[in-house]
């Protein structure tokens, strides 16, 4: 790939647990090097990496960290969105970290995604979608877990209900709609 264009992942990280675990060290070398001290962090939390699979070519993962909990996605080839500019992987070397990059979008099991360029020479480019950027009030990472897990099942639950109360929202006749006002 061209340092204009998008820099996918080196070829060392093709396996799942080699993005894994330069994910995790990445994100502990930023931790170190870029954020310490930084009084918004939530250092009871651990650096964790949830979820990996592999979604329409893309390698999508959950990432804790003391100060966000975010999805990744990983292309496996460069996407349809063009890098904007200030962001090709020449001009983002030696940059300091951004939490959140330009937004982007793009498409992703049939539907316009967004989410923010992010970009790290060991990574290469890769999109990142902030699930939860006040990591405060979670006093571990099973808590901020948990509380994914119940947004989840609430989202589910929602979908079925809806999918039940349907035909309750089927159009009403006019007979229907008036028959209050029939003696």
């Amino acid at each position: 790939m061209t340092e204009d264009g998008w820099q996918l992942c080196p070829p060392g990280l093709a396996e799942d647990a080699a993005l894994s675990a330069a994910v995790l060290e990445v994100h502990q070398s930023i931790l170190r090097r870029e954020l310490w001290g930084d009084p918004m962090l939530n250092l009871d939390l651990s650096m964790e990496q949830r979820a990996l699979r592999r979604i329409e070519g893309w390698r999508v993962l959950l990432l804790l960290t003391p100060w966000m909990l975010a999805r990744l996605l990983f292309p496996d080839q460069p996407p349809v969105p063009s890098l904007p500019g200030g962001w090709s992987a020449s001009e983002r070397r030696q940059a300091p970290y951004q939490v959140l990059g330009p937004r982007v979008s793009f498409a992703l099991l049939d539907q316009t995604q967004q989410a923010h360029l992010s970009y790290h020479p060991e990574l290469g480019h890769y999109l990142l979608q902030p699930i939860c950027l006040d990591m405060e009030p979670y006093p571990d990472a099973e808590a901020v877990f948990e509380a994914w897990g119940q947004v989840i099942r609430t989202r589910d639950e929602n979908m079925e209900k809806a999918k039940r109360d349907c035909p309750l929202q089927r159009e009403v006749s006019r007979r229907e709609l008036f028959s209050r006002f029939r003696g």
